[in-house]
């Protein structure tokens, strides 16, 4: 009898000590596919055996119709050791719009056009599926519709949708998508358009409001993406004026051309048309900082089920590279783990 209790404290102490499995891997959000030697270094490095690529967007046209918009083009051929996981970002005001029948149609085209780019790819064929939608409490139930259609339609593939923090929160308004799995996307989570300092890219004490134990609640797998990218967003007369992808923190530094205020917002000393800024205006720079994306990682291991995840990061560009060392963002990995 006390060897069974020996017995069965080695297997409880050996299942504590599991760590759990993480797959790294990365989106790819440019309507222009191209190898490049940086950008493969980093997907070689973490082993990724699966790429998220953007396929297009689905918006309205002039007529009301749901199109395609910036699709991809492929120049290069994925390398073949990768697994194409083709992402398609609909624009929930599509979703208004759509009767029953647009709303099958629309799932149609969407497998069709997909298929065409998996094939201009070099891959002969895909595996999974992503939606990625922000929708709401009047559009879930076209959103919901649009999901069963594509599962119908492709039986043989597995479909993820994106879920955004309110939608993990809001678990009964916002529903549960009818999917294999969702994403959860741990970014852009404040508020971009309130004027002054906080980072609504990514703040842990904000994802600190939404997740939780709403992770654990949640009953679907959920794989984790996490933001590489920085912007800087520009208010006038203390008012949201839009973001500006053409200043970058070097620019911002340039005592020239702006100054820093007590408040953390630097000022535009002149009329900077290069930017598309005026005298006066105020920047704000968010990024997505090592620290906090640890913290972030460390916040969501203690929620997460065991299960195995893919940890996506957002996203692949030399770029926004250069700003995280591979060791970094694999020590980030490990915390999942």
């Amino acid at each position: 009898m006390r060897y069974k209790y020996i017995l069965f404290f080695i297997i409880l102490l050996t299942a504590c000590q599991q760590k759990r499995e993480v797959s790294t891997s990365f989106y790819y959000w440019k309507t222009v596919y191209k190898q490049n030697k940086v950008e493969n270094q980093y997907l070689n490095q973490f082993h990724s055996k699966k790429f998220y690529v953007r396929i297009m967007d689905v918006d309205l046209d002039i007529n009301l119709k749901a199109v395609p918009v910036a699709p991809i083009n492929f120049t290069d051929s994925i390398p073949k050791n990768l697994e194409i996981v083709p992402v398609v970002f609909i624009v929930n005001e599509v979703l208004k719009t759509q009767s029953d029948a647009q709303v099958e149609q629309l799932a149609y085209n969407i497998l069709a056009f997909v298929k065409s780019k998996v094939l201009q790819s070099g891959q002969k064929d895909y595996e999974e599926l992503q939606i990625d939608c922000d929708w709401t409490a009047t559009t879930r139930t076209k959103y919901f519709e649009l999901l069963k259609k594509l599962k119908t339609n492709n039986k043989t593939r597995l479909l993820s949708s994106t879920l955004r923090l309110h939608q993990l929160k809001n678990q009964e308004k916002s529903g549960i998508p009818p999917v294999d799995k969702v994403l959860l996307m741990c970014y852009n989570m404040g508020n971009l358009r309130q004027y002054g300092t906080q980072n609504s890219i990514l703040d842990v004490p904000e994802l600190k409001k939404y997740a939780g134990e709403n992770l654990g609640f949640y009953p679907m797998d959920i794989d984790v993406a996490l933001p590489l990218f920085s912007w800087s967003v520009v208010f006038r007369n203390k008012q949201y004026a839009g973001i500006s992808k053409r200043v970058s923190l070097s620019d911002l530094k340039k005592s020239a051309l702006f100054s820093l205020q007590k408040d953390g917002l630097y000022l535009a000393k002149t009329d900077l048309p290069a930017f598309g800024l005026s005298r006066n205006d105020e920047v704000r720079y968010e990024e997505s900082k090592v620290e906090d994306l640890k913290k972030t990682a460390e916040y969501l291991s203690s929620y997460l089920s065991e299960k195995p995840i893919n940890l996506i990061y957002y996203h692949l560009d030399k770029n926004l590279l250069k700003n995280y060392e591979i060791t970094q963002l694999e020590e980030i990995a490990n915390i999942l783990r």
